[in-house]
């Protein structure tokens, strides 16, 4: 799902507390960037309305009434909704940032991330790019580590270290020197990284790894 950089990405937005909601529904309207579908304040509402609008993002609060984020995101995975989610959220539980990204959510930020960020977040998932927040990286990280199978074949050990790494928000040349390896051998494992799980970036990567079960 592709947008025109030149048109606004169409979102459906929940969460429970009316002000929260429309303080976001106001600032994706002046960002100029987002159009916003429907406001909703439960969960069953908020996928119906995905269901009806078929928006590019759906833009969910993890702790809705009946139906949470995640059980959001489960059903567009599993009805094959073409809507990608963006997790908004309070909770910087790792447990529940790995369970969102494992059900398919594009994106996971803190609510109290600047408006300015949530937006750029939006655009970037309606392009088919995945965000994760700084503040619940360190945490996705450490839920990696505890749920890593060491004998699954499909990743050498080298490109689980470069994962990992990706999901602490580390760079290729911070990597190079932890590892003790020259940069350039770092980019060989990233890139073979890349090709193994068809993904073109790290947030992509750790996102479409824990999709397949590989570091579980």
């Amino acid at each position: 799902m592709e947008t025109d950089s030149g048109t606004p990405v169409t979102v459906v937005i929940a969460d429970d507390h009316p002000v929260y909601l429309q303080g976001l529904a106001r600032g994706f309207q002046l960002s100029g960037q987002v159009d916003v579908l429907a406001e909703c304040t439960d969960g069953e509402s908020a996928l119906q309305a995905i269901r009806d609008a078929g928006p590019q993002v759906a833009v969910l609060d993890y702790r809705l009434p009946r139906m949470d984020g995640i059980a959001i995101i489960h059903a567009m995975t599993r009805d094959g909704l073409p809507t990608r989610a963006l997790l908004l959220t309070a909770t910087t539980d790792s447990a529940v940032v790995y369970r969102a990204v494992e059900e398919g959510a594009y994106g996971y930020l803190a609510k109290d991330a600047p408006r300015s960020r949530i937006v750029d977040a939006v655009v970037k998932i309606a392009r088919g790019g995945h965000v994760i927040s700084e503040d619940v990286s360190g945490g996705l990280a450490e839920e990696i580590r505890m749920r890593a199978d060491h004998d699954a074949p499909v990743l050498s050990e080298r490109e689980r270290q470069v994962l990992r790494g990706f999901a602490e928000g580390k760079s290729i040349p911070q990597l190079a020197a932890e590892l003790y390896l020259g940069a350039s051998t770092v980019k060989t494992h990233t890139q073979r990284l890349y090709e193994k799980l068809g993904v073109s970036d790290r947030a992509a990567a750790v996102a479409e790894a824990m999709r397949r079960h590989l570091l579980e």
